[in-house]
């Protein structure tokens, strides 16, 4: 499915209060000083998918973590701890990486955190959790009721959630979350990354995948903010659950049922409010992919170009891959187009 996003309309200097270049700098600066930082590599693959040049930025080896959340929730929890001096525990609630991030973000504070998981978290991604110090709840039947426990935990005993996703009334931590991701956008604008001169190359096109839209929102206000209007903005959910592009064909945030996808961390039925409030206006097209789809471009990318990714990981690439010949033609793709597409996490299933 492909939604051509008749709602979009130029990146605004209210967005930019919110989130942009500026943001990443100072979040990119704020990791600089840690320990295990460094910028992830861009892969390079001339031609494919009938374009000019495809760009990977791949997060799988993120600061130990295995991917791009490892930006996110410690970003949010470093900045919340410093202000506070330590404070009361963290809590959050994780279906995969955000839960890690965390958890990772406490322990360098000194403070305690609390993980709800649900209960088809496989145990092994419990032992990691264990193992940055985090207690772990195991509390609900799916990633949604975990996210209800711990929400009443930060009420009922005063804990700092941390949450990658917002709604009303809560989105001044998530907006944290979402600058610590623009760090990775912020990499690739580094000299050279994207194969240009000193500046750095110029993106035509940019695929994201999407859970509660998140990183994509993220991607979207910094390519606005460093690249102008001229780049196409693509995001790609799973097509069981297509929570970001209802919500923009809605023009209001909705939520969708029925649907069912093996991508876990996609497995979004509510988009952030955040992300949805900037996606609404500055993506160009929304579309979704099948499992299998998000399963082949892994192993495409895997075995013929060494990028080793999961289905969410791959999931941008899947987008890319599975366009229609109606998409290719709105989107302007063609044998000049410079595309960057985001290896989200790698291919061990922490969730």
């Amino acid at each position: 499915m492909e939604f051509h996003n008749a709602a979009r309309a130029p990146y605004t200097a209210g967005d930019r209060t919110l989130i942009g270049v500026e943001h990443a700098r100072r979040a990119r600066a704020h990791f600089a000083g840690r320990p295990g930082y460094r910028p992830t590599p861009v892969h390079t693959l001339p031609g494919l998918a009938g374009t000019g040049t495809v760009h990977v930025k791949d997060e799988s080896g993120r600061m130990g973590l295995g991917s791009f959340k490892a930006l996110g929730g410690a970003y949010a929890v470093h900045l919340l701890a410093g202000q506070d001096g330590g404070g009361p525990p963290f809590v959050c609630a994780s279906a995969g990486n955000h839960g890690l991030s965390v958890a990772s973000g406490a322990r360098e504070t000194g403070s305690r955190c609390v993980v709800h998981l649900s209960e088809n978290v496989p145990e092994a991604f419990a032992r990691r959790l264990r193992a940055y110090g985090a207690d772990v709840v195991r509390q609900g039947r799916d990633y949604e009721e975990s996210m209800a426990a711990a929400r009443r935990a930060a009420r009922e005993h005063g804990w700092r959630l941390v949450s990658d996703s917002s709604w009303d009334g809560y989105t001044a931590i998530p907006l944290d979350v979402m600058r610590g991701y623009t760090v990775l956008l912020d990499e690739l604008a580094d000299p050279g990354a994207l194969g240009g001169p000193a500046g750095g190359g110029v993106p035509t096109h940019v695929f994201v995948q999407a859970g509660v839209g998140g990183l994509a929102a993220a991607a979207a206000a910094y390519t606005r903010d460093r690249w102008g209007e001229q780049p196409k903005i693509v995001v790609v959910e799973p097509e069981g659950a297509p929570c970001l592009l209802e919500s923009a064909r809605a023009g209001r945030p909705v939520r969708v049922q029925g649907g069912h996808t093996t991508l876990g961390r996609l497995d979004c039925a509510e988009p952030s409010l955040l992300a949805h409030r900037l996606l609404g206006h500055l993506a160009d097209l929304f579309m979704t992919i099948t499992d299998d789809q998000a399963s082949a471009a892994a192993r495409l990318f895997g075995e013929r170009h060494g990028i080793a990714l999961s289905g969410c990981g791959a999931a941008g690439a899947a987008g890319l891959l599975a366009l229609t010949p109606d998409g290719r033609d709105a989107l302007g793709i063609d044998r000049a187009s410079r595309v960057v597409l985001v290896g989200t996490e790698g291919p061990m299933e922490p969730k």
